[in-house]
């Protein structure tokens, strides 16, 4: 199964919350943490990942806290991902330039995988953090439970 790590869910989870407030308004860990229901420390992880990633900016001080870097629809699933998790790469030959495949040689899916990656690569990317914090229901997404 591919499935993202439960980290980067949270992380998503957390953005999607932050694109629902005012434009430039910081929001501190604490308050995040509350409304919606992860753990503080947790919290604070995933705020200076993303903070690292530039997604976010920090500000210390009596009125700081954490606020997009950039808007809500400049910001895609792509680079959330890649902030928390890194780069997204399938199998070991996903990775153009690094593959060291003991089968590497004689493969014929090699190229195809790239395919896939780069594919759902561009599924990441064309998707934003508004899109995600846009609610929508099941019936919508034209998916079976």
């Amino acid at each position: 199964m591919i499935r993202i790590a439960r980290l980067t869910d949270y992380g998503v989870a957390l953005m999607t919350r932050m694109a629902t407030e005012p434009s430039g308004m910081s929001v501190t860990a604490r308050d995040l943490s509350g409304k919606i229901g992860l753990p503080l420390p947790t919290v604070s992880k995933l705020l200076k990942m993303l903070a690292r990633g530039d997604l976010l900016n920090s500000q210390r001080g009596a009125y700081g806290g954490y606020s997009l870097a950039r808007s809500p629809e400049e910001i895609t699933l792509a680079d959330l991902v890649n902030a928390l998790e890194g780069p997204v790469h399938l199998t070991e030959c996903s990775i153009e330039s690094e593959c060291t495949c003991g089968l590497e040689t004689n493969c014929d899916t090699k190229a195809n995988w790239r395919l896939i990656n780069r594919k759902i690569m561009q599924a990441l990317e064309s998707v934003t953090l508004r899109e995600m914090s846009e609610r929508i229901d099941d019936a919508e997404t034209g998916v079976e439970n």
